[in-house]
Parts: C-alpha cells; structure tokens; sequence
C-alpha cells in the first residue's frame, strides 16, 4: 500500500532538514570562495529562503 499525502510530506521534510544539515556542515569546512559558492547554490535549489553566508556570520 502506498504512502498517504501527509506521510510523503512529513518524509520529503525530514530528507530536506536532513540534507540542509549535511550541507551546513559542508559550508564550514569549505576552505575557499568557490567551492562555498558551490553548497550555496545546491541549498538555494533546496530551500530559496536558507541564507548559509548569514547564518555562518551569526554563528
């Protein structure tokens, strides 16, 4: 039997919440401009509304 809407919502949440948190992770430990570009743009993709650089700032 298939999944119900709301049980395929909460999954494509938790991979999201899951994958942004890989990708947070990821930020920090990019050493140079590009490849910090790079993780920005596949959040962007993600979620339009994270903003990694601001985020790292407040940190």
């Amino acid at each position: 039997m298939g999944r119900v809407e709301r049980t395929r919502e909460i999954a494509r949440r938790r991979h999201r919440r899951a994958k942004l948190q890989k990708l947070r992770k990821q930020f920090a430990a990019a050493s140079n401009k590009s490849q910090k570009q790079a993780i920005v743009e596949k959040v962007q993709r993600i979620s339009p509304l994270v903003d990694l650089e601001n985020e790292a700032a407040s940190d």
